[in-house]
């Protein structure tokens, strides 16, 4: 046992020789992935501390008992709220949103005239570029009941326009549709990659067949996007309980506050403008541990049911 040890560790040692050049070119990758994403998980300790900043992390006291903090959230009474509104939007998002990028990339991979496909895809692709602060800013024009385009266009029939982002129930459909639209064209890149990688024999066997258009896109396009699709459906599942904080922090008001409330606002609330830092670490933790719960569980079915899996 002894010798096979040794035996692969000289073939490790040799291989690593051979590849000098690669692992060099790829130390500062990993320097800047230790350094700033493995060593600050040791500040995830303070989620079990009663930290307080004068003392410094090592010095604070541990909580006790042990998962203070996350009882504290459990029986908090936003938990429900915000538990709620987090899988709201971020289900809202993934049903809605995912198969358009799909819908996009196959309407534009059937068009043949090339100047058009480009055109749209650079027109799909810009609103992607504008700034959370500015879509907001954008959103909150159009929607203003005053001198918002809404606003307009009900005073065009001497009706008065109801006040959207005042409207709880109407917080998850503005913060998604807007995000659709914002997104949609730039997520949609992938999947035209996918579709560019196809053998052009398949779409010439399909046509001396008598194969249509649809008949191409549901034998051929379709069935070549779903590994794609799956990997990228595994990932977003992933990030379920990651709502964007920027945008839904910059919608919020007070008349909207019950339904746009989310995790992510209120480890900031409670973190830095209350000043709760073990507290809020702890939030946060229970949101990542939850997250990476969510991706083995659905990568464990996608691996069950298809061939397509992270790992």
């Amino acid at each position: 046992m002894l010798a096979a040890f040794r035996s692969r560790a000289h073939a490790a040692a040799r291989l690593a020789r051979a590849n000098a050049g690669l692992y060099l070119l790829l130390l500062p990758s990993f320097v800047l992935v230790l350094v700033f994403a493995y060593r600050p998980m040791y500040g995830v300790t303070i989620a079990f501390k009663d930290f307080k900043p004068a003392l410094g992390i090592a010095q604070s006291p541990w909580a006790q008992p042990l998962l203070k903090h996350f009882t504290k959230f459990f029986k908090a009474y936003q938990f429900q709220a915000t538990l709620k509104n987090t899988l709201v939007l971020s289900f809202y998002s993934l049903l809605a949103g995912f198969p358009f990028p799909i819908a996009i990339a196959l309407a534009v991979n059937q068009m043949r005239a090339k100047k058009f496909q480009r055109f749209y895809q650079t027109v799909s692709y810009l609103p992607h570029f504008i700034s959370t602060v500015v879509m907001v800013g954008l959103i909150v024009l159009w929607l203003s009941p005053g001198s918002g385009l809404i606003g307009q266009i009900f005073k065009l029939f001497g009706a008065e326009a109801p006040n959207l982002m005042g409207m709880k129930g109407a917080f998850s459909s503005i913060y998604v549709w807007s995000d659709i639209w914002q997104h949609t064209g730039w997520n949609s890149i992938i999947f035209f990659a996918a579709l560019s990688a196809i053998d052009p024999t398949l779409y010439e066997a399909a046509t001396v067949d008598g194969a249509s258009r649809w008949q191409k896109i549901k034998a051929i396009d379709i069935p070549m996007l779903m590994p794609t699709a799956t990997i990228l459906l595994i990932l977003s599942a992933g990030n379920i309980m990651n709502v964007g904080f920027e945008k839904v922090f910059l919608m919020q008001n007070n008349a909207n506050l019950q339904a746009s409330e989310v995790i992510s606002t209120y480890v900031y609330k409670i973190g830095i403008t209350q000043a709760q830092y073990s507290y809020s670490a702890a939030v946060n933790l229970f949101n990542t541990v939850a997250n990476l719960l969510l991706l083995a569980t659905v990568n464990q079915v996608s691996k069950r049911l298809s061939e397509n899996s992270l790992w």
